[in-house]
C-alpha cells in the first residue's frame, strides 16, 4: 500500500506533518534515552534502597528471634525508614499475583527483593494509590511493609514527562499558525487568479507573507494590469474596424435605396439587401467572438427571469419553444455575456429543428442549463469540431455561435456538453458554477 495515500494534500497539512513528523521523532529519542539511562538507573537505586532496607529488618529479626526483639526492630525500623511495618505471627502469606503498574518501579523492586531476600514476597501495587504493600513470609509470621510510593520513583520523571508534551505541543502551536498564516496569503492569491480567470474583477490583491509569496502576488498583479491593457487595446481597435466596416455597408445601402424600384430590377434589389443584413450580422458576430465580452464585469443574475427573456424572444422569433425552469435560481454572470451564449444555443435549435426544450435546475454549487430540440442532432465524431470557428455554419448561421458560447461559459467558470437529446435531437447542456 502506497504511503502517498495517507499524505496529506494541503500545503498546510503537509508542511505541519514536515514539522511533526522530526519534532516527535526527536522527543521520542529523548524519552528513551532518558527512561533507558537516567531513569532505570534511578529507579534500580531506589529500589534497591527500600530492599535493603527490608532484608535489614529481616535479617535483624531472624537474628534476635522473639515478639520482644521484634517489637523494638519494627518501632526503630519505621522511626529510621520511613516505612509502616508489621509482624503478623504465624501468618501464612497468600499467594496472588502483582499488578503491572507503567515505568521501571515494579519490575525494579521485585528484582531487587528477589536478589536480597531469597524468601518468598508479594507485592501489591494496586490498593493503595500513595504506597506499596510488601508481605514477606518469615519464620515468624508474615511482615508487611508499607513503602511509600514517592521513594520508588523521582518527581523528576513527571516534570520531564510534561516538559517534552508541553514543549512540543507549544512549538507545534506556534508552526501551526505560522504555516497558516503563510498558506492563507497562496489561498488569497489562488482565488483572486480564479476569480480574474472567469471574469470576478476583484482588484489588485495585497501582497502579503513570506518573500516568495509576496514576489508571486506583484507578479499576478502585474500580470493583471498587462491583460486589461491589452483588452482596453483591442476592444478601442475593434471599435476602430467595426466603424470602418459598417461604413461602406452604410454607404451601399442608400446607394440602394437611390436605385429606381423597377420590375425589373425589384428581385435582384431585395436580393442585395438582403446580402448587406447578412454581411451586418455576420460582422457583428465576427467582432462579438473577437471581442469576448471581456469588458463585462459579473454581477447577481437572477437567471431564471434571463431564462424567461430568452424564450420570449425566441418565440417571438417563431421558435415553439417550451421552457421548464424553477423560481430563484440565481448566480453571479456577466449577463451580457450568458445571455448571448444561451441564446446562441437556442437560435442554433431553434434552426435545425421544430421543437426546442429549455430546462434549468440547481445541483449543488453548479447550475445546469439543457437546450434539448427534436432535429437531426449532430454525429458523435463531429461535436468536439462544431465548436471550431466556422465549423457549423449550415442553415444560415456564421459558424460561430457555438464558440462564442463556449467561450462565454468557459470564462464563466463552467462548459458546454452535447449529446443525444431524449426529443430525438441535439442536447447541449451549460454547467455554471454557483
Amino acid at each position: 500500500m502506497s504511503i502517498r495515500r495517507f499524505m496529506p494534500r494541503s500545503l498546510l497539512g503537509r508542511g505541519l506533518l514536515m514539522i511533526l513528523v522530526p519534532l516527535v521523532l526527536l522527543q521520542l529519542i529523548t524519552l528513551q534515552v532518558f527512561y533507558g539511562s537516567h531513569l532505570d538507573i534511578v529507579s534500580r537505586r531506589l529500589a534497591s534502597s527500600v530492599a535493603g532496607e527490608i532484608a535489614g529488618i529481616v535479617h535483624l529479626m531472624q537474628r534476635f528471634p522473639g515478639s520482644d526483639n521484634a517489637a523494638w526492630i519494627l518501632s526503630d525500623a519505621q522511626q529510621h525508614y520511613n516505612l509502616t511495618v508489621r509482624l503478623m505471627p504465624d501468618g501464612v502469606m497468600p499467594h496472588k499475583p502483582w499488578v503491572n503498574i507503567p515505568g521501571p518501579m515494579d519490575d525494579d523492586l521485585n528484582g531487587a527483593l528477589t536478589s536480597q531476600l531469597q524468601l518468598p514476597f508479594n507485592m501489591d501495587w494496586a490498593s493503595d494509590p500513595r504506597s506499596v504493600l510488601i508481605q514477606v513470609q518469615t519464620q515468624d509470621g508474615v511482615l508487611e511493609v508499607e513503602a511509600p510510593r514517592k521513594r520508588l520513583y523521582t518527581s523528576a520523571v513527571y516534570l520531564f514527562v510534561l516538559w517534552v508534551v508541553g514543549s512540543a505541543t507549544l512549538l507545534f502551536g506556534i508552526a501551526a499558525l505560522f504555516m497558516r498564516n503563510q498558506v492563507r496569503a497562496i489561498r488569497r492569491l489562488a482565488a483572486a487568479a480564479e476569480d480574474f480567470g472567469i471574469g470576478r474583477d476583484t482588484g489588485p490583491i495585497r501582497p502579503e507573507g513570506a518573500t516568495e509569496v509576496r514576489q508571486a502576488a506583484a507578479a499576478f498583479n502585474r500580470m493583471q494590469d498587462r491583460i486589461r491593457r491589452f483588452l482596453a487595446q483591442r476592444t478601442e481597435m475593434l471599435a476602430g474596424v467595426s466603424h470602418d466596416l459598417r461604413t461602406p455597408l452604410t454607404r451601399l445601402r442608400l446607394s440602394l435605396e437611390m436605385l429606381p424600384r423597377t420590375d425589373a430590377m425589384r428581385e435582384d434589389v431585395q436580393d442585395m439587401e438582403t446580402d448587406l443584413a447578412e454581411m451586418d450580422r455576420m460582422i457583428s458576430a465576427y467582432l462579438a467572438f473577437a471581442r469576448g465580452e471581456g469588458a463585462e464585469q459579473a454581477e447577481p443574475v437572477d437567471l431564471s427571469a434571463l431564462l424567461d427573456d430568452i424564450a420570449t424572444g425566441a418565440r417571438r422569433a417563431g421558435a415553439a419553444l417550451t421552457l421548464n425552469v424553477p423560481e430563484g435560481l440565481t448566480a453571479s454572470l456577466r449577463v451580457g455575456a450568458i445571455r448571448r451564449a444561451i441564446t446562441n444555443l437556442v437560435e442554433n435549435a431553434g434552426r435545425h429543428a421544430r421543437r426546442v426544450l429549455l430546462t434549468a435546475e440547481s445541483q449543488g454549487r453548479s447550475i445546469l442549463i439543457t437546450v434539448d430540440d427534436d432535429g437531426p442532432g449532430i454525429p458523435e465524431d463531429r461535436r468536439e469540431n462544431v465548436f471550431r470557428p466556422f465549423e457549423s455554419d449550415t442553415a444560415g448561421g456564421t459558424g460561430l455561435g457555438l464558440t462564442i458560447a463556449r467561450d462565454i461559459v468557459r470564462a464563466h467558470g463552467g462548459d458546454i456538453m452535447l449529446g443525444n437529446s431524449p426529443l430525438g435531437g441535439l442536447r447541449a447542456q451549460i454547467r455554471l458554477p454557483v
